[in-house]
């Protein structure tokens, strides 16, 4: 039986200054500074880092449980978070599995440097598997990368950039190149984040100019398209179980204000509280029955991921399922519970009105439901004929 805590990481006293803040910081459109800055403080950035590198040593299936219990207090805050997570988890992917390369962001998460993610570009439904960002090899070993870059989080905050190019012009060309640029002129960060929910992540724009790379932070270089390099899987398996988690954690959120609501809330034609209405009941049954599917689909992945457990061909179906599964799951339960909390939580000071807006974001990250059904296809009735 795992006997781990939480609240050894996140205490509650933490968790309500963060949940204290994040209305101030979607009303305002600021990036949640102090939130980073505490959880730096409590050693959170090098959560999956080794003990014997100087981090907690967690598993990917304990990160999982503590971006929920994060997201039940500030889902932009948690999303935000996850991006630098993915990097220092794809670098415990590599290490568990005896790969170099990553270690440096290792020490530089136990040294309160904070990896941004770099990956996602406009019109890009490639995603890992292509880029129209251009690498360009430097004399030094290095690239020089050119390009846009969208939905960039933590825009305001990040030290180091992990992203991706393409190579086009080496021998060996075509070559997708993975790797780290540090903020520096060549790099300009937009000032566009003003959207419906998830406020706080200042998810901006980067536009990249020859930013460079030095041959220590050129991580990969593979071939575009499907590839079983680490380096696909550490990102895609990280990124999908800790988008899972954050979602799941606003579902949660959400089922716990509807709970309370239907407690607090009297009907003036019965005098008794809405706790008591068979479809008040009802409905919180239904929330809590589809919530209480995800937490262990994300803990079982999690651990197959820590334990390097081979679900071979099986991998990418099972890891964007869960995603798409988390992300519908959390826009029903939030959904019932506007009905459960009635009118008032129509109003934008209400918590529930923020985590409407902010689930609605899960659509829009990899794999979008095009991309989870496709693939789901495919592992079931095999490719499309030619």
């Amino acid at each position: 039986m795992s006997t781990f805590d939480p609240t050894a990481y996140l205490p509650d006293d933490l968790i309500e200054r963060i949940r204290e803040r994040a209305p101030i910081h979607d009303s305002e459109n600021t990036f949640p500074e102090q939130d980073l800055d505490e959880l730096r403080d409590a050693g959170y950035l090098s959560i999956l880092v080794p003990a014997d590198r100087g981090g907690a040593g967690l598993g990917l299936a304990e990160a999982a449980t503590l971006q929920q219990r994060l997201a039940t207090a500030a889902p932009a805050t948690a999303l935000a978070i996850n991006m630098h997570l993915v990097w220092t988890g794809v670098a415990k992917v590599f290490s568990d599995r005896g790969v170099p390369g990553l270690e440096f962001v290792q020490d530089g998460a136990v040294a309160g440097e904070v990896f941004a993610f770099g990956i996602s570009e406009g019109g890009n439904d490639l995603v890992l598997f292509g880029s129209d960002t251009d690498a360009v090899p430097t004399a030094d070993g290095g690239y020089a990368f050119t390009g846009t870059k969208i939905f960039t989080s933590l825009a305001p905050v990040w030290t180091k950039l992990g992203l991706h190019g393409l190579d086009t012009t080496s021998a060996d060309a075509p070559k997708l190149v993975f790797a780290f640029v540090d903020r520096t002129d060549a790099v300009v960060t937009g000032d566009d984040w003003d959207t419906l929910g998830m406020r706080g992540t200042q998810s901006r724009t980067t536009r990249l100019d020859a930013a460079t790379a030095d041959a220590a932070h050129v991580v990969r270089r593979i071939d575009p398209g499907p590839n079983p390099d680490p380096i696909v899987f550490g990102i895609f398996s990280v990124f999908e179980i800790l988008l899972a988690s954050v979602y799941t954690g606003i579902a949660r959120r959400a089922l716990d204000l509807a709970v309370l609501a239907a407690q607090k809330r009297r009907s003036k034609k019965t005098g008794a509280a809405y706790s008591q209405d068979p479809d008040i009941r009802w409905r919180i049954a239904d929330m809590g029955l589809a919530y209480d599917a995800l937490p262990p689909q994300i803990a079982t992945l999690a651990r197959d991921v820590d334990e390097k457990v081979d679900n071979g061909a099986r991998w990418f179906t099972l890891l964007s399922g869960v995603k798409h599964r988390a992300i519908s799951m959390s826009k029903h339960v939030v959904d019932q519970a506007m009905l459960v909390a009635g009118g008032g939580s129509y109003f934008s000071s209400n918590e529930l009105s923020r985590l409407y807006r902010d689930v609605l974001a899960g659509a829009f990250h990899p794999s979008d439901p095009e991309s989870a059904h496709s693939t789901a296809a495919s592992a079931w009735l095999g490719p499309l004929d030619s």
